[in-house]
């Protein structure tokens, strides 16, 4: 049954891969450009033989001008065969180029899914409000920490007010008006000052009086 089917056509031959389609229309490309080349040489010669018979030899002539206009009709069919050929192989080559990026956009997204996993933006939500709070709780613990046992003792602010009113009068006094604290001025002398001789004291006594009587006569 089988040899039946396949005599009568029954089965199909399993279609080429998209690359090797690509690789026998590209062969097929280079043979018809090479066939194009072909004729036009052909063409080139018969019209240089047509120039040289020319009025001379009118029928060697006028074959080659007959041959000339037979290369030219099979180069109008290879030329539209190469240009059709060409448009399919750009078209397969597209058609392969678009599905590597589908499959590479597939592999991408699956692998973005697994990434994912089973995380939920309810997840993420929750894990930042933990975060959130786990930090408020080292801020507190270092805030304790930092502040230390002596710093509850409470203090007079008054009594520090006026310790430091005392210290900026100290400092006024000695750096701006100079004023030097009484503690370390010198001692007062006790001694009694000198008097003068009471010899020397009449006889100034007299000079004065003898100049007085001077001035009077």
């Amino acid at each position: 049954m089988s040899g039946f089917m396949k005599l009568f056509g029954g089965t199909k031959d399993k279609a080429p891969s998209a690359q090797d389609a690509i690789q026998q229309l590209r062969e097929t490309t280079d043979m018809l450009q090479k066939k194009s080349d072909f004729l036009e040489k052909k063409i080139e010669n018969e019209v240089k033989n047509a120039k040289h018979h020319g009025t001379k030899n009118k029928r060697m002539a006028i074959a080659a001008l007959k041959r000339k206009k037979r290369y030219e009709k099979q180069l109008q069919n290879v030329d539209g065969t190469l240009s059709t050929v060409e448009f399919q192989l750009e078209a397969l080559q597209n058609a392969q180029s678009n599905k590597q990026v589908l499959d590479t956009m597939k592999v991408g997204a699956q692998a973005l899914k697994k990434a994912h996993g089973a995380l939920s933006p309810d997840d993420v939500h929750d894990l930042m409000d933990d975060i959130v709070e786990q930090q408020e709780v080292a801020d507190e613990i270092t805030t304790a920490l930092s502040t230390g046992i002596g710093h509850a003792e409470d203090v007079d602010e008054d009594d520090l007010m006026a310790e430091l009113e005392e210290l900026e009068q100290e400092e006024f006094n000695e750096s701006i008006l100079n004023i030097p604290n009484t503690d370390q001025l010198p001692d007062v002398p006790t001694d009694a000052l000198p008097t003068k001789p009471a010899k020397a004291k009449k006889q100034e006594e007299d000079d004065e009086l003898a100049e007085l009587q001077m001035w009077a006569s």
